[in-house]
């Protein structure tokens, strides 16, 4: 075992602790790490994938990025002269490439889902099954929340959000319930969002119509669609030939995201074609329908359920 491996696997604990992840096995063997390639893990999280990869690169190197000040605790306890943590967006992935000196990488893992850490944080806004501020950002430093979102924007802005990001069939309704709530008292907490749409919420479906609402909520937060389209359209230009892209999406908004990108290259609209006929796009599918979890991952990780992950080679 040479001294990566070590520094890797010794911080292996901490890191599961902190987050299990998601087909971590079918995520590496998608990545086809090369020991001598660069490869960049676009979500830490709390590091399990990144760990994983330490474990195949010998003379290569991993960068890390994570905008989360959780997740920079966590890169923190990995000791590798092989890692470099970037603690942005990955929407600035070429900025931050080309800052630690790289044009070029071999394969790009990006887990799209939020980690177990932060949705166990009741401070953070991000569970339904906790009372807590309306917070949701994962920049902590950025100034807009939850709770400036349902206390200062329009009800026809709100109702948009719903329906798009959280694909509620009441998303009308929702806004019109939210903008009522908030002229008696602004909302604050969690439970008093949870509070205001009580009354609308299918019954026997409360916790999964909570949880689209506080998914719209927190994409629109984050500006997450805006930051997926960004990355993946830079993915092109910065994974080299028969490099490897690997997502895993979450809910539909994302998965289709990624799957036009593969397809068409672009996140929207049709694939644009040379004078030949032939689609100019960036990279090819190596699995056409998305690769999904294992019932028995399912039992012992019930986040993995939705989980969608998309794998393409550099054309």
């Amino acid at each position: 075992m040479n001294s990566n491996e070590q520094n890797a696997r010794s911080s292996k604990p901490e890191a599961q602790g902190y987050h299990t992840p998601v087909m971590l096995t079918e995520c590496i063997e998608a990545l086809n790490i090369q020991p001598n390639g660069i490869y960049v893990d676009a979500t830490f999280g709390g590091g399990g994938h990144s760990i994983k990869i330490l474990e195949h690169i010998k003379e290569g190197r991993l960068l890390s990025f994570d905008q989360d000040d959780d997740a920079k605790q966590e890169a923190e306890k990995i000791n590798s002269r092989s890692f470099t943590f970037c603690h942005t967006n990955f929407k600035y992935l070429k900025k931050y490439l080309k800052l630690n000196g790289v044009t070029k990488v071999q394969g790009i893992l990006a887990d799209l889902g939020i980690s177990s850490h932060q949705i166990d944080s009741p401070e953070r806004g991000f569970s339904t099954r906790f009372d807590g501020p309306l917070d949701m950002r994962m920049d902590q430093k950025q100034s807009e929340t939850a709770a400036t979102i349902v206390n200062e924007y329009r009800e026809e802005d709100l109702h948009k959000i719903f329906g798009m990001y959280g694909e509620l069939k009441n998303a009308k309704t929702a806004a019109r319930m939210v903008t009522q709530y908030r002229v008696n008292k602004p909302f604050a907490r969690t439970e008093d969002l949870k509070a205001a749409l009580s009354s609308i919420a299918p019954r026997g479906k409360e916790n999964k119509y909570f949880a689209q609402v506080f998914q719209a909520l927190r994409i629109e937060v984050n500006a997450e669609m805006k930051a997926l389209e960004d990355f993946l359209h830079q993915c092109g230009e910065v994974i080299e030939k028969n490099g490897r892209l690997v997502v895993m999406s979450y809910h539909s908004l994302e998965d289709r995201m990624v799957k036009n990108y593969i397809n068409k290259g672009k996140v929207f609209g049709d694939v644009e074609k040379d004078f030949y006929g032939n689609e100019i796009k960036p990279f090819e599918a190596i699995n056409r329908k998305p690769i999904e979890a294992t019932e028995a991952e399912i039992e012992q990780n019930k986040r993995a359920r939705s989980a969608k992950l998309r794998i393409a080679k550099k054309i």
